[in-house]
């Protein structure tokens, strides 16, 4: 196990640095010039130079890529050009709203779409199965704020139950939450149908019917633990996904997290703030399925590993 661990961070490391060095050249190219955006329009020609060379841009791309690792492995995620703070202080800040709204929407999906999908495998190729299939596909096929915004205007506007928007209480998560959950549910529910579905072919399920359990206890007892497996990789990348991906849903929310930051920060061309939520959220993705790894083997014995 700590062999399988210390592989598995050697190659985190290669994929953060392959992100960061992706994430830069790719900045690097766009025709936006954060010189530029930092002086104003009527700056000259002559401080745009000034600001560029104070920044350091007008370095070749290798060096200054090279200062952003020498930086980074002194936990100096850089200073934001906007708002002349540092960039780990705003992320921080902004890091228990996401985390929160994370936590919660990841719930939201796995109540919503595990209970549909086992619904539906259990009814496959019945009216219910195609109902709730079709659902599931209008689920992630629908445009974040159009499903952020009819849940305001019906919960919120119309009936009054949850605040319009801000952070901070409990009924301020609901909605988000929510937004979150239909939006993702939807490919938990096809997944665990599908697995279900396989698993409910095994001979060990038909042993336990032979036996007389209850149809209850086959499915949350035998089947489901052993068609979780596929859900437990997909948390892992909702983690990162959550983590700076969610900019339409804090939006329209109102909700203070670091994917609204990272869209104020592309509005700025403000380059440490972006390379500094890519990373976090790269971070995210790979502690969320390196403890995906760890934990699949604790819910299926049969896994091992090498």
């Amino acid at each position: 196990m700590l062999a399988v661990l210390a592989r598995r961070l050697v190659q985190s490391v290669l994929i953060l640095l392959g992100v960061a060095a992706i994430t830069f050249v790719l900045l690097y190219a766009l025709p936006a010039d954060p010189a530029r955006m930092i002086a104003g329009r009527s700056a000259t020609a002559a401080t745009v130079a000034n600001i560029r060379h104070e920044l350091g841009l007008d370095q070749p791309l290798l060096q200054q890529f090279g200062t952003y690792l020498s930086h980074l492995l002194e936990g100096n995620l850089g200073r934001s050009y906007a708002q002349k703070t540092e960039v780990a202080t705003l992320i921080a800040a902004r890091l228990p709203a996401t985390l929160t709204l994370m936590v919660a929407g990841i719930f939201m999906e796995l109540v919503i779409g595990i209970t549909l999908g086992v619904i539906a495998a259990v009814a496959r190729g019945g009216a219910v199965d195609r109902l709730i299939m079709m659902t599931a596909f209008v689920g992630v096929s629908a445009p974040q704020f159009i499903v952020a915004l009819f849940l305001l205007y019906v919960f919120a506007a119309t009936l009054g139950w949850f605040p319009m928007s801000g952070f901070g209480t409990a009924a301020h998560l609901v909605l988000p939450a929510t937004t979150l959950g239909i939006l993702g549910a939807g490919w938990y529910a096809r997944i665990v149908r599908s697995a279900m579905i396989d698993v409910l072919n095994q001979d060990y399920i038909r042993t336990a019917r032979a036996k007389g359990l209850s149809g209850a206890r086959i499915i949350l007892r035998h089947a489901l633990p052993n068609a979780i497996l596929p859900v437990i990789a997909m948390i892992g990348i909702d983690i990162g996904q959550f983590m700076g991906g969610v900019v339409v849903v804090e939006a329209v929310y109102g909700w203070p997290g670091i994917g609204q930051l990272a869209w104020q920060a592309i509005q700025q061309v403000d380059i440490p703030i972006i390379m500094g939520v890519t990373l976090t959220s790269a971070l995210a993705i790979v502690i969320g399925n390196l403890a995906a790894d760890l934990i699949a083997p604790a819910v299926d014995p049969r896994i091992r590993s090498h």
